[in-house]
């Protein structure tokens, strides 16, 4: 039979996982992929090194050699990197006789090879190009950037999804709400007949002829410094919306108290009248307001109640614009002079 010479180094090129034993059991050198996972086996005997799962062996190299060439499963006693609950890796491994009755070993990764690889944070670098590790390796690193990339797309859409909904209920021009968000949000508050609330509904006065004199872009302006004004004067958390071209509907929850809304519209007509700078010219405006509270009624319903603010917007009108009206549930509205 023929004896060829192998350097460590070559050997460990060939074999990074392989673990070399004198006759008496005592382990003489360890591939560098070994080294990486389990630290500190040379100079040590074969049983203080590794555990024989299958076949049960008792680690002497005789004992050892006896199975050359049939597979043997195995745990590194001392391998490193083990998260606290988890258990030692188990490895298929092969045993090979050498001259003088030394031996070697050559290690694999177990059939589940997941764990080992990410524990000791293996590469492609830690086995043989032809190893089939070096697939798998590629594998999960394909998987990863697919996935990676499934992860970015499922964010673009979520973020795309949540625009999308945003604009569906945002008024493109001011950045209020719109008639669906009002909508929806006053059905379930009078569907779940929660704490009170008050509603206002505002119809802007002479808007109209700042559009007819001045043109869109004026009335856009306009709309704008509108929709500033009624966010300031209205308190964290109601809702304010543009319903239509000049009209506006706000939303006051937690509220049982007309005098409030009273004061609040004063407020929002004293404002409004003050002119409004465009392109140097001035565009004079005003409002007519109708208000109604939730416990006015005895049963919520959300188009009664925006049909009596839209009566109570209407009898600020008909006494001369620039007013604010409280509609009872009687369907009457009384009459509250300007704030």
């Amino acid at each position: 039979m023929s004896v060829i010479s192998v350097e460590t180094s070559t050997l460990d090129h060939a074999l990074p996982m392989a673990l070399l034993f004198e006759a008496c059991g005592t382990v003489t050198h360890v591939g560098p992929t070994f080294e990486k996972i389990a630290p500190g086996a040379v100079g040590k005997g074969l049983a203080g090194v590794m555990n024989f799962v299958h076949p049960q062996l008792s680690g002497s190299c005789a004992d050892v050699l006896r199975y050359s060439g049939r597979k043997l499963r195995v745990e590194l006693r001392h391998e490193a990197n083990i998260p606290p609950g988890e258990g030692l890796s188990t490895l298929r491994g092969t045993v090979v006789p050498l001259s003088d009755r030394r031996g070697l070993i050559n290690l694999a990764l177990g059939a589940d090879p997941g764990v080992a690889l990410k524990r000791h944070r293996l590469t492609s670098r830690d086995f043989t190009a032809t190893d089939p590790m070096v697939d798998f390796l590629y594998l999960i690193e394909a998987h990863a950037m697919v996935l990676s990339e499934f992860e970015r797309l499922s964010e673009r859409l979520d973020q795309a999804r949540t625009a999308a909904e945003e604009a569906a209920v945002t008024d493109k021009l001011t950045g209020l709400r719109n008639r669906r968000a009002m909508d929806d949000h006053l059905g379930r508050l009078t569907v779940d007949a929660g704490p009170a609330f008050g509603l206002m509904n505002i119809d802007l006065d002479y808007f109209k002829s700042v559009n007819d004199t001045m043109g869109h872009a004026a009335g856009d302006r306009v709309l704008e410094e509108v929709a500033r004004i009624l966010r300031q004067e209205v308190r964290s958390g109601d809702m304010v919306a543009r319903v239509g071209g000049d009209e506006f509907m706000l939303l006051f929850e937690n509220c049982a108290d007309v005098g409030l809304l009273q004061q609040i519209a004063g407020r929002i007509i004293q404002r409004l009248e003050l002119p409004i700078d465009w392109q140097g010219q001035e565009c004079r405006i005003s409002a007519s307001i109708g208000i109604t509270m939730s416990s006015y009624y005895d049963t919520l319903d959300a188009e009664r109640l925006v049909s009596d603010a839209d009566s109570a917007l209407y009898a600020s009108k008909r006494a001369g614009r620039a007013r604010h009206s409280v509609a009872r549930p009687v369907g009457e509205c009384s009459m509250e002079p300007e704030g």
